[in-house]
């Protein structure tokens, strides 16, 4: 009797200075299909983060509960409504000034995975707190490549002034591996992929990667022998499964190379020279580090990665969306309805990257669900609206975890509902038994299944 064999979750594909992960496959588990369809998977965590708030009347939904209308800004995540939550009263006291005056969007980055108040200072004594998404990557991160990922569209400070005598390294970082100790954001596309399929041998990895650019191959290209031994000794519906992953990464591949090349003007010269990786255009720089952040998830090569879709306090144009004066600025509109308007279409902007990322994790399955079934997706931003600068009713959504919590609501807590009870909560989906986090008071039990 022929035996489908059983593979490690931990497999590669193996080839000249590469090694590319593998995604979940029923022949990593032993037993009979019924016994594959119910097993446990993994659990990830990703945070996506937004600077300078939200234009508020646009993110509320109006009724409290399940059956609520979605406002005009959640409306690119319509589809998966029945998957996602919106959170309301949470609050970051961290973030508030607490005595040391201005500063209000240095303390939000810092103080939004770790709920501490970080000391004012643009000297080398900075002095923030651990984050949740560090906490928990010191109880799961053995368990995979990295322990977490942290990733940006803007790169990280670690010195500088950058907010009223607040260092750089506070509003430009989300994770903190310890109060002293932030950790940088990576911000390369490319630098992020080769991380993700190196083999370990830095000589190697540096050959590969010369001789994959200057001759167009592929990653693939150096694991397909290794690839097409596996793909016979599997399944349908694995074959079908690794066939679609690994489309899935030539496609980001052959992205990647088309974004590093420079538009030329009409007198055949390049408009400017550019850091090699970086997408020139910002929506494609954002659904890269988007794909990198789910197919690092997908491989299992971390379950714990955040984003930053900017630095805290960014000023940057979107003229691509009618939007050309700086963020920040619009932010504080005085109630003007011209600059609400376009704040309105930044927020829109960056809604629609997150429906994509959203619905990249559920478009992949995942025994009897999806990645996104087994993901819990935190989004949203350390200040509530960007005009008055104020730290409570968050705008806060939370999306994925599958069974672990009943979505399709409008959850409205207690006002100055600590931010820091949903980390907790979060906690404990990843088996920290901790009884506080930050200024936790208690985990947010209205999130259980009943």
């Amino acid at each position: 009797m022929n035996r489908k064999p059983h593979i490690d979750r931990r497999s590669l594909l193996r080839g000249a200075g590469v090694a590319i992960a593998l995604p979940w496959l029923e022949a990593m588990h032993c037993g009979s299909a019924k016994a594959v369809q119910s097993q446990q998977h993994p659990l990830r965590l990703a945070v996506l983060y937004v600077p300078n708030g939200k234009h508020m009347p646009d993110w509320t939904p109006g009724k409290v509960g399940k059956g609520f209308e979605l406002p005009p800004l959640l409306k690119p995540i319509e589809s998966l409504k029945s998957k996602f939550s919106v959170l309301t009263n949470l609050a970051l006291d961290g973030a508030r000034a607490h005595g040391d005056g201005p500063g209000d969007h240095a303390r939000s980055a810092a103080a939004f995975l770790t709920g501490a108040h970080p000391k004012k200072t643009d000297g080398a004594d900075i002095h923030n707190g651990t984050s949740v998404d560090q906490v928990i990557a010191q109880q799961v991160g053995t368990d995979t490549r990295f322990a977490s990922l942290e990733l940006g569209l803007q790169g990280s400070s670690q010195a500088g002034s950058c907010d009223s005598g607040y260092s750089c390294a506070y509003s430009s970082n989300l994770a903190w591996r310890n109060p002293t100790s932030p950790l940088p954001k990576e911000m390369d596309p490319s630098a992020v992929f080769d991380r993700l399929f190196s083999s370990g041998d830095s000589t190697a990895d540096a050959k590969t990667s010369t001789l994959r650019k200057s001759r167009r191959k592929s990653v693939l290209d150096f694991a397909l022998s290794e690839a097409k031994t596996l793909q016979s000794q599997l399944g349908v519906a694995d074959r079908r499964k690794l066939d679609e992953y690994l489309y899935a990464v030539r496609d980001i591949e052959t992205r990647l190379v088309r974004s590093e090349k420079l538009q030329i003007g009409e007198d055949g010269i390049p408009d400017y020279p550019r850091p090699a990786g970086v997408p020139r255009d910002w929506s494609e720089h954002c659904r890269l580090m988007l794909d990198m952040l789910a197919l690092a998830f997908r491989t299992n090569s971390t379950r714990v990665a955040s984003l930053m879709f900017a630095n805290e306090g960014n000023n940057r144009g979107y003229p691509e969306i009618g939007a050309p004066e700086g963020h920040h600025d619009l932010s504080h509109h005085g109630k003007s309805p011209e600059k609400q308007a376009k704040v309105a279409k930044i927020n829109l902007f960056y809604m629609q990257r997150l429906a994509y990322f959203l619905e990249a994790l559920d478009s992949v399955q995942e025994g009897q669900g999806t990645l996104l079934d087994n993901t819990l997706v935190l989004y949203g931003s350390g200040i509530s609206d960007g005009d008055r600068h104020n730290h409570d009713d968050l705008p806060i959504l939370l999306a994925g975890g599958g069974s672990r919590l009943e979505h399709g609501w409008h959850r409205k807590f207690k006002e100055q509902t600590p931010l820091c009870n949903l980390y907790l909560w979060m906690l404990h989906q990843f088996g920290v038994q901790s009884d506080s986090f930050g200024d936790s008071t208690a985990a947010l039990r209205e999130l259980n299944v009943t």
